[in-house]
């Protein structure tokens, strides 16, 4: 009887310790998808998430209900859908995501407009119906019509570990077939996370001969985007649901590139795919701050104000949630800005241990009211954004020091004037009687 008590407490401690699955939509254009895409689903659901698929036309569709969302990420995997069902729209999944919702999207060549305008409201553009990306040089030997299956090496992945996985991993070349996107550059949220060869394009009707300049060329046709919005939700926008599927994860590859074919027995999509979904849905990249600490140096407890010139130390622990935990995180590019109005002290952190990192300063000799400010923002991290208030007095007037040696000078005149006011006086009053006698003797010889 007490081994049964002991076995269902320990069953009741870990479900109540176990994290719940993250609730995730998957929206599809037929039910098919489900089968043919088997492979990353099943990844998905090993890794805890409960997936609820649904058609993207579902007239009941709904995401949330009295102010709440329902699922923490959506996966859109309805290329072809025109318009959503129930009241899902690109205005809804735009709100979705400006409440901190992570979205996966793949789009196609017969993409319709509710999806064209989600992409353009995240920073991205779909290139025109019907455009496919082609590649006459870079392409499995299989497609021998158009060349529209095309090969891109890993090093067209974007250098991060944290969103495509480790190079060391990534060795496989990539199959893909789509369309291309295109993304302001100058948009410091928008990332490329994986780009065609120079030799491949975009183009509509790829059996047609081209004649127009085509909207993405070489290494500017963008095959897989990113965003991550100030909020730090993710999107990732991918120009092909083949790039997803079970053929394209499990194939073999065979690059016809120079007349030389070169043969591998499988893609990397599967390792670049379930990376890039670890962390759209925030199983990689995620930071936060465990705790800060600051006070003056030899003491512990912070105090209510500082006092300009003091030597100060300060701490932050930073964790970085990765396989389900969070763990210390250590880098070694992460600063510190003593910051009144402009930064008067920007110093590197120096990283101790279990995460902690410290820095030691001597106040600036101007008083006021500052703050502690770590300010750490790279690519495919959530922005880390750590600040703490603190006031800076000047001396009191007993914490002067009494004599400063570069006023020795004015001690001096000091105490020369005092001195010759004293001889001035002794010898006033000492001959004020002598300096009347001339005139009485003056007088008594009159």
């Amino acid at each position: 009887m007490w081994k049964s008590f002991v076995i269902l407490l320990t069953l009741a401690v870990f479900c109540y310790t176990a994290e719940p699955p993250e609730e995730t939509l998957v929206l599809l254009d037929n039910l098919a998808i489900r089968e043919t895409h088997s492979i990353f689903f099943k990844s998905l659901q090993e890794r805890n998430y409960k997936l609820t698929f649904k058609l993207a036309d579902d007239p009941n569709l709904v995401i949330s209900k009295y102010g709440e969302y329902l699922y923490k990420n959506l996966i859109l995997f309805a290329p072809s859908v025109e318009e959503f069902g129930g009241e899902l729209s690109a205005n809804k999944i735009v709100n979705f995501i400006d409440e901190g919702g992570n979205v996966l999207v793949a789009v196609s060549e017969k993409s319709g407009f509710v999806l064209r305008e989600l992409a353009s409201e995240c920073g991205f553009e779909v290139d025109d119906e019907n455009a496919m990306v082609v590649d006459h040089l870079n392409h499995d030997v299989s497609d021998t019509g158009d060349h529209t299956k095309i090969l891109t090496r890993p090093k067209n992945l974007i250098d991060s570990e944290v969103i495509v996985g480790p190079k060391a991993q990534n060795t496989d070349p990539l199959i893909f077939k789509g369309t291309g996107l295109i993304a302001d550059r100058e948009n410091p949220l928008v990332m490329q996370l994986l780009t065609a060869e120079s030799s491949a394009y975009s183009y509509s009707n790829p059996e047609d001969p081209v004649t127009q300049y085509p909207h993405a060329v070489g290494r500017g046709t963008i095959l897989i985007a990113a965003l991550q919005a100030r909020n730090n939700a993710r999107v990732v926008f991918s120009g092909s649901l083949y790039f997803f599927s079970d053929e394209a994860f499990i194939s073999s590859l065979e690059n016809a590139q120079g007349g030389k074919q070169v043969k591998y027995q499988k893609s990397g999509n599967e390792k670049v795919a379930t990376a890039i979904s670890k962390w759209v849905f925030g199983e990689n990249g995620r930071l936060r701050v465990k705790s800060v600490e600051h006070h003056r140096e030899g003491e512990i407890v912070p105090p209510t104000a500082y006092t300009i010139t003091d030597p100060v130390v300060y701490k932050i622990a930073i964790e970085i949630y990765q396989d389900r935990k969070w763990i210390p995180f250590e880098a070694k590019d992460i600063q510190l800005e003593f910051v009144r109005i402009d930064p008067f002290v920007r110093m590197r952190l120096s990283y101790l241990k279990d995460g902690v990192y410290v820095a030691k300063f001597k106040i600036p000799d101007v008083y006021g009211v500052y703050q502690f400010k770590v300010d750490y923002n790279r690519v495919g991290y959530t922005h880390l954004f750590s600040t703490t208030q603190v006031s800076v007095r000047p001396l009191q007037h007993t914490q002067y020091e009494r004599f400063i040696a570069s006023a020795y000078p004015y001690y001096v005149s000091a105490f020369s004037m005092m001195f010759g006011v004293f001889v001035f006086s002794f010898v006033f009053l000492h001959f004020k009687e002598d300096a009347g006698k001339p005139k009485a003797d003056e007088k008594k010889s009159q």
